[in-house]
């Protein structure tokens, strides 16, 4: 097996329950999909829109075949023991998952064929068939496959000289059937093309040979069309394009490498060649094809996955940018910003005055990068320390940071190499950081630093000042674009002081201190959200309010699990809003019928984790970098922080909280049985949770 040793982890918590009151973590992953899935299909959604959902959801299946798929298979050739609360054997699983993924990948192509494709058409937006193509347009896409891929393409016929190749994760292959000799006098049978992942997936025909503006082709149609080019005094008598899913996770053992990074590098390229996991093939393609396929892969049946469309879907995610059709798409919008921070002016002073809140995508993001621009060039900051999780390949704040550190200040960057799919990104920025003269250290053996720190020491006349920024999610500007999360901008001397410490802990050695207000994983958190929610449950029973309301990505981690259960057999009133995978059964009569359960799907990917205790009426708020999970809680450095300003605090709760428990046309409920149903408006007023932050929070486009 080339599955990965993934780094040490704690086991998952002992449950407190019967294996009944958990829900499975890959089967919860399908449900969300279906979930995302729904967006494309629903009709108010705008076109161009539904395309892009239609294809998030083949990305997100793409990554769930190789790392969780991947993870099941490499389970069950083990012969592991159940160690979910669940105790479903992987077998179970996998069974589970093989029907459910089946099901979701028809219904996707379904709606691409029968809604998405035809609505496009009728807007002049066309996606044309090899068999459809004008003379001209067929002229045009010859010429372009002789010019622009034939080039590019290595065709191998198999033989015992030419053996069945590699074949890439994800990447777009072709099994052409031949008859007829070659020029060698070799009988030929089955070749493989290639498709490099230079070429574009979806061409744009010029508009002249179009006849519309928006007229595409798929790289896969021109190529069936004119393979026969590659295979001259050959007659084809088959094309068919296929794709393998490939295990992605990788392997690296920490605490044998001496060098994590050279280590890492070298292991990279592996990523491309772990087992194989999945095979996609068009339904067009026989039985005697797929099933060789499936032989060269060592798949079975129910690996494979016939689609009526291309293969590569996810890649044809590029298309809505590329169209200029605003009524086809969600309204533009400038992002909001605070009125302390809409002037010219220093952001220490403003920082200075009162604590700064940041809700993204609704708020610009932009205060950051000044932040770190300012402090990279006003003389009196002395250090700049800050952990880099998700940046990008370009990333203006990376910049900053090696700006920072040519002009002589004490930079020290503490990069996660081992963040999944970013790493080559990540080894990159921390090779420029170093020949900047930064110090780049890449966290804890073990650990994943996951927490999303920057702080600024400036003199200043009382003496030195911690300025810092904590955040729920990355120092990604695109993704600040696109998810939503929050970020707080203080001065607060003992909350400078525990961010002080923790980058201590990440850079030195040392044993862990006390920290006066940040929760840190893989030390307190943990501890301190089990005993908030104990505290609301001892309230509870002694006849007062108990209330939590807590939102995240993911509520897996079975102690926790437990706790909520036991708050609400005591009447604490619990609100859930998960955007993906709960292990948590809701309403079930006399055991957890005071939780209810949401996730709300809308444009913008919902990234804020805000945790919520009434306390006795002393209402206590943290957002934190982590979700309610095992490996955040355990496998992880991750930082909960409280909201200590009154005036933030009730922004938080009506805008990260009260406005998704409102929303009555996006959010899902979760009944006892693991089930989502869509909330209706009824009779009342339709409320949207990020249409209503949207009009609260931004400057509409034009304004």
């Amino acid at each position: 097996m080339n599955a990965a040793v993934r780094r040490p982890r704690r086991s998952p918590g002992k449950a407190r329950f019967a294996p009944e009151f958990y829900l499975n973590r890959e089967l919860g992953l399908l449900s969300f999909n279906r979930r995302v899935l729904a967006q494309a299909e629903n009709r108010a959604c705008p076109l161009l829109e539904r395309l892009r959902f239609l294809c998030i959801v083949s990305s997100n299946l793409d990554e769930f075949f190789e790392i969780r798929v991947a993870g099941l298979q490499a389970e069950i050739e083990a012969g592991s023991a159940p160690v979910y609360p669940d105790q479903l054997r992987a077998d179970q699983v996998y069974r589970q998952v093989a029907q459910e993924a089946h099901e979701l990948v028809a219904r996707q192509y379904r709606l691409l064929n029968e809604e998405i494709l035809p609505g496009l058409e009728s807007e002049g937006i066309r996606f044309l068939r090899r068999s459809g193509l004008t003379p001209q347009q067929a002229e045009w896409t010859r010429g372009y496959f002789l010019r622009e891929v034939m080039p590019v393409l290595t065709p191998i016929g198999l033989d015992p000289a030419h053996p069945f190749p590699r074949v890439l994760n994800k990447s777009l292959n072709f099994a052409v059937e031949l008859e007829g000799k070659d020029a060698f006098g070799r009988n030929s049978g089955i070749a493989i093309v290639q498709a490099p992942r230079v070429l574009p997936r979806v061409i744009r025909l010029p508009q002249d040979v179009a006849g519309a503006e928006y007229d595409f082709v798929f790289l896969s149609s021109v190529l069936h069309e004119y393979v026969g080019e590659l295979f001259t005094g050959m007659k084809v008598l088959g094309c068919y394009q296929f794709r393998l899913t490939r295990n992605s996770d990788l392997f690296v053992d920490e605490e044998e490498v001496k060098d994590l990074r050279t280590a890492l590098r070298g292991e990279l390229p592996h990523r491309h060649f772990g087992d194989e996991v999945r095979l996609e093939v068009a339904d067009s393609c026989p039985q005697h094809i797929s099933n060789f396929l499936l032989t060269q892969f060592k798949l079975d049946e129910e690996d494979l996955y016939r689609v009526d469309g291309p293969v590569n879907l996810a890649r044809v995610i590029s298309v809505p940018d590329w169209v200029d059709r605003p009524e086809l798409k969600f309204p533009q919008f400038r992002p909001g910003m605070p009125e302390r921070l809409d002037q010219p002016g220093s952001m220490f002073d403003a920082i200075r005055a009162r604590d700064i809140l940041l809700h993204h995508p609704y708020q610009s993001f932009q205060p950051v990068l000044v932040f770190l621009q300012q402090a990279a060039r006003d003389p009196a900051v002395a250090a700049i320390k800050m952990t880099v999780y998700r940046t990008g390949a370009e990333s203006e704040l990376m910049e900053e940071l090696i700006s920072a550190a040519r002009s002589g200040k004490e930079v020290t960057v503490v990069l996660e190499l081992m963040a999944r799919f970013d790493e080559e990104a990540n080894i990159n920025w921390a090779q420029r950081l170093e020949e900047a003269g930064a110090h780049v250290v890449y966290g804890v053996v073990g650990h994943k630093t996951h927490a999303k720190m920057l702080m600024v020491v400036r003199r200043e006349a009382e003496g030195l000042r911690r300025y810092v920024h904590l955040s729920t999610g990355n120092y990604h500007p695109r993704t600040a674009r696109l998810y939503t999360d929050f970020g707080l901008f203080t001065c607060h001397e003992e909350i400078g002081n525990d961010v002080a410490d923790v980058f201590m802990q990440l850079t030195g050695l040392g044993r862990a201190t006390k920290l006066r207000h940040l929760r840190q994983s893989p030390f307190t958190l943990h501890k301190e959200m089990m005993r908030a929610i104990e505290n609301e449950t001892a309230i509870a029973r002694s006849g007062r309010k108990g209330q939590i309301i807590a939102k995240m990505n993911s509520l897996l981690e079975a102690e926790v699990v437990g706790a909520l259960y036991e708050a609400s057999k005591a009447g604490v009133q619990i609100d859930l809003i998960v955007r993906g995978v709960c292990a948590l059964r809701p309403g079930v009569a006399g055991f957890s019928d005071n939780i209810r359960v949401r996730s709300v799907i809308g444009r913008f990917l919902e990234h804020t984790r805000v945790f919520y205790f009434y306390n006795d009426g002393a209402e206590d708020v943290y957002l934190s970098s982590a979700d309610w999970m095992d490996r955040n809680f355990f496998g992880r450095v991750e930082v909960c922080f409280p909201v200590l300003d009154p005036e933030l605090k009730r922004r938080v709760i009506g805008e990260g909280l009260q406005a998704y428990l409102e929303d009555n046309t996006q959010a899902w409920l979760m009944g006892e049985d693991g089930q989502y149903a869509c909330r209706v408006p009824g009779r009342g007023k339709p409320v949207f949770a990020q249409e209503s932050l949207l009009d609260l929070l931004t400057r509409k486009t034009g304004a």
